[in-house]
């Protein structure tokens, strides 16, 4: 019931925007105006044309061609298309390709809510998977014909097949997430290492010694419950550390919580190893499709197809600092509660010589890279019709303290990120998931909260927002409904026009 009930209050805002968006932009705009042509290319059978300035795979357009063919009989029959398939392809009926997959991403969402949290109720589940459809930057792309919304929703469909160990459909799904976008190849290795983390960790090496463990505490809690009974019997002694052996057990293992990621590491990496030969086994669909992926880097000698001048790999470690402030800033909710707050400062004192070590090294790598790795692309410089650009006038670039003072905010942010990650994923999944991330992120020279997307739906789904109330989730619903009214009416009801070019300007993300 669930799902169909997603889908069905989904498509309500899907369909009627989609006519909004295609009546007052029917041509293709920005970015479009490479993918749809393109796109038309493959529908006139020209499969050997392909447009230089285009960087990513094509397989977008092989979708879209499976899309537009599954309507071309009803097409006909309505006769809003001519007998020529070409004709079909359309830009509107092409951005309905993406519209589809706003559909489907939804239910995958919830799927792999209720696979994650499988004691939320339907009502809970339903809701959360609504609000992340509501995520601006997913939102606002699932009308135009861009690469997100396609690349976003495969990559859900591969892990989604990963979390249920159908390894081999969960590769496939991989492929096509890389034939549409090549960075999908980074967050392929993450399924596949989150994949080998849950394999490990339910292997019978692992059952058994956590059996020991339960056996262990069995017999503690009954040695505490006879100390107990004796206690009462005799005089209180305000010297005695009357705290049961659980407690001190609990105590320590705080206080030996720093280690606990060697201890994962090294523990993850000897269960593998005694599972070797099984674990190359189930997960060698991902080695197969990797070394082919290594093939082609090396065949085209980078892993952008075209416009390779302007999209250079670049030390770029400021957008790991943009990408939390902005995760944090759309879930403010979640980052800036005073309850939040109140659980950082507990963090930090639980150890506090460790976590003020932590934190100075953060602060550390922080300002080193807002002041030696933090790039303004041309693109972002020239272009007035993106949001980052103003963010980058007016706020970072306003005065040159200002890169340094937002600083603290971004460490900040990436502490609560990660820390409400640990609440419920193990420090060696925490540490992967950040690794995953900048491996997108760092290289990409250009400012685009386009490529935040996927890291952060995996926050979403795995951190403990699951067990947020309601209120919390209805509140961040808002800020996405709040962000979407302004930016979609900002790009249909304030065109302007450039001077040195002809046609009408918009803006976007």
């Amino acid at each position: 019931m669930g799902r169909l009930a997603l889908a069905a209050i989904t498509s309500l805002w899907v369909i009627p925007m989609s006519i909004i968006v295609n009546h007052i932009v029917p041509d293709p705009y920005m970015d479009e105006i490479f993918h749809v042509p393109q796109a038309q290319q493959y529908c006139n059978g020209n499969f050997s044309s392909w447009d230089p300035m285009i960087t990513t795979p094509p397989g977008l357009y092989c979708l879209s061609l499976a899309h537009v063919a599954s309507l071309f009989p009803g097409m006909l029959l309505m006769r809003t298309t001519s007998q020529l398939f070409s004709e079909a392809c359309s830009a509107s009926v092409l951005r309905s390709t993406n519209a589809v997959f706003a559909v489907l991403c939804g239910v995958l969402v919830y799927e792999i809510i209720r696979f994650l949290g499988p004691s939320l109720s339907d009502r809970k589940a339903t809701l959360m998977a609504l609000v992340m459809s509501l995520y601006p930057l997913h939102w606002f792309f699932t009308f135009l014909y861009y690469t997100d919304v396609a690349s976003l929703t495969t990559f859900l469909a591969m892990y989604l097949a990963c979390l249920r160990r159908r390894y081999i459909l969960s590769a496939v799904f991989g492929t096509l997430a890389i034939l549409i976008r090549q960075t999908n190849v980074v967050w392929m290795l993450f399924v596949a290492c989150s994949g080998v983390l849950d394999f490990t960790l339910d292997s019978p090496r692992k059952m058994d010694k956590q059996k020991v463990n339960k056996d262990l505490h069995q017999s503690i809690d009954r040695k505490e419950a006879t100390l107990r009974s004796n206690l009462r019997n005799r005089k209180p002694d305000n010297n005695l550390d009357t705290r049961d052996s659980f407690d001190r057990g609990k105590s320590v293992s705080s206080a030996e919580d720093t280690s606990g990621l060697v201890y994962d590491v090294y523990d993850v990496i000897s269960t593998s190893w005694n599972m070797k030969w099984k674990i190359l086994f189930k997960f060698s669909p991902f080695i197969v499709v990797v070394v082919a992926f290594g093939i082609f880097i090396l065949w085209n000698g980078g892993i952008v197809l075209g416009a390779k001048e302007a999209h250079v790999v670049s030390p770029h470690f400021a957008q790991i600092m943009y990408f939390s402030l902005v995760s944090a800033l759309f879930t403010a909710p979640l980052h800036f509660s005073v309850e939040q707050v109140r659980n950082l400062l507990q963090e930090l004192r639980r150890n506090w010589p460790l976590s003020l070590l932590l934190t100075l090294v953060a602060l550390v790598a922080g300002f080193a890279s807002v002041h030696f790795f933090s790039l303004a692309h041309p693109y972002l410089l020239a272009d007035n019709r993106h949001y980052p650009f103003y963010l980058w006038r007016k706020i970072i670039n306003a005065h040159w303290l200002m890169k340094y003072m937002l600083v603290p905010v971004y460490v900040y942010s990436w502490f609560s990120i990660l820390t409400l990650l640990a609440k419920t994923r193990s420090k060696i999944w925490v540490l992967v998931y950040f690794l995953a991330t900048c491996a997108v992120l760092v290289p990409t020279p250009l400012i685009e909260f386009r490529y935040y997307t996927i890291p952060f739906y995996i926050f979403m789904l795995h951190s403990c927002v699951r067990s947020s109330g309601y209120t919390t989730w209805l509140l961040t619903g808002t800020i996405f409904v709040c962000i979407n009214v302004f930016t979609m009416a900002m790009f249909l009801f304030r065109p302007f026009k450039w001077s040195h070019e002809d046609g009408v300007q918009r803006f976007i993300w």
